[in-house]
């Protein structure tokens, strides 16, 4: 963790400037009838997810870089997203990924809680061989032609609910790369007959008060076909599983120019939107940092979400998915969980009422600018507020670079060539 009374001298050097900003925008936003108190408050209670794996170096296909300092378990993840989330107060909740991050429940509860960190959804791995691993998912894993490989994926699904019920986690996101990469590889109907046994399988064993996350994704590593390769295929799973099964909305996840708030309102009409993991792209599933490339398709995704709020059982799980191979990953993550923060408050300042009319009377300019007006709005003075009042930075990245935190646990940690964990 960071020294905090580092935080507060910083803090204080910037307590003026932000009072006077944020007081400023206060007046503006009052001219049009919203109190700039209710918005802070909105943002400073909502929270989004940091993943275990995303404050290591990430890669490509061809090469990886290692950084200085990076976690050499996840006791070491842990001690980082604890300095995310204290200079954030926005990310309360660790998503682990097994067996990655697998060990013992009590001691990862203690740790956790010393860092002032809970758990989110739990996330299975049948995208890769694993040591000691009996069968391998080279062809697959869930929807794989030998019922033994299906049954061993499973059993690890099964596992991941298991140490998620003593973590308290209350999610299983599922990702397969499963597919094929030549045409005639496989027969592309039982492939997907055998996946909805198997995940049929899993859903039995989830508690109770569970959430089932199916995820989809357009290609990599199947080159082809993709089993679960589109919102609709996804939106089907979840409709054959039951009513505790959900689609999870990826955004690098589709292919170029995808409306993807239109997805979003489409699973949130039909009450399958289960959440989702945040980043951006220019190209495909490039996980690069949140709102990096296009901050106006995550604002307009929030704008779904806002309209959504206080629906009968609408709660969609949030969480970061990022691949960091040239930045600090703690900074890129802290920047991320900003982004999502932001555009959750620009969301917040849409006025409803008028873009329902100007809809209503199919005034397509006026619509459109009823956006912009609330996506323009510098709401900077908001977030960084809510952060002072929860005891973080008001500027989070700078607090970090003082603290010298990176070349304190470059000191202790020593660099690895190795991949740390993948990105899905």
């Amino acid at each position: 963790m960071i020294d905090s009374d580092l935080i507060a001298a910083e803090n204080a050097a910037r307590a003026e400037a932000l009072k006077f900003d944020y007081e400023m925008l206060g007046t503006q936003l009052a001219r049009r009838g919203i109190d700039i108190d209710t918005i802070k408050k909105k943002v400073g209670s909502y929270g989004v997810a940091v993943p275990s794996w995303g404050v290591g170096t990430g890669g490509t296909r061809f090469a990886r870089f290692p950084g200085g300092g990076e976690p050499r378990g996840i006791f070491d993840k842990l001690d980082d997203c604890g300095v995310i989330h204290q200079l954030t107060a926005a990310t309360p909740t660790v998503s682990l990924h097994i067996p990655w991050d697998k060990e013992d429940p009590d001691a990862l509860l203690e740790k956790a809680a010393s860092l002032g960190l809970g758990f989110d959804a739990m996330n299975s791995n049948t995208f890769q061989d694993q040591p000691g691993q009996k069968l391998s998912y080279k062809y697959g894993s869930l929807s794989h032609t030998d019922p033994a490989v299906r049954a061993q994926a499973v059993e690890h699904n099964l596992e991941c609910i298991e140490i998620g019920s003593k973590l308290g986690s209350k999610a299983l996101t599922v990702w397969i790369g499963d597919g094929s990469n030549f045409p005639g590889q496989t027969d592309l109907t039982a492939q997907f007959e055998r996946y909805l046994s198997a995940m049929q399988d899993i859903y039995k064993s989830l508690p109770d008060d569970w959430r089932l996350f199916s995820e989809h994704k357009m290609f990599e590593p199947a080159f082809y076909s993709t089993v679960v390769q589109d919102w609709g295929t996804n939106y089907l799973i979840a409709k054959e599983l039951g009513e505790r099964a959900f689609c999870l909305v990826d955004l690098g996840h589709h292919a170029p120019n995808t409306n993807i708030e239109m997805i979003v309102a489409r699973l949130i009409q039909f009450g399958k939107l289960g959440g989702f993991h945040f980043n951006d792209s220019k190209y495909g599933d490039d996980d690069l940092d949140t709102g990096s490339i296009d901050p106006f398709r995550l604002f307009l995704v929030f704008n779904e979400l806002v309209a959504a709020e206080g629906k009968d059982g609408f709660a969609p799980a949030h969480m970061l998915d990022q691949s960091h191979n040239v930045t600090d990953p703690i900074e890129s993550l802290i920047s991320s969980a900003n982004e999502v923060r932001r555009a959750y408050a620009q969301a917040l300042l849409v006025d409803r009422q008028a873009l329902k009319g100007f809809q209503q009377e199919n005034d397509a300019l006026m619509g459109a600018a009823t956006l912009k007006a609330a996506y323009r709005v510098d709401v900077e003075p908001i977030l960084a507020m809510a952060r002072q009042e929860a005891g973080a930075a008001i500027d989070p990245v700078a607090a970090y670079r003082a603290s010298n935190y990176r070349a304190k646990v470059s000191a202790e940690r020593p660099e690895v060539s190795g991949a740390g964990g993948g990105i899905v």
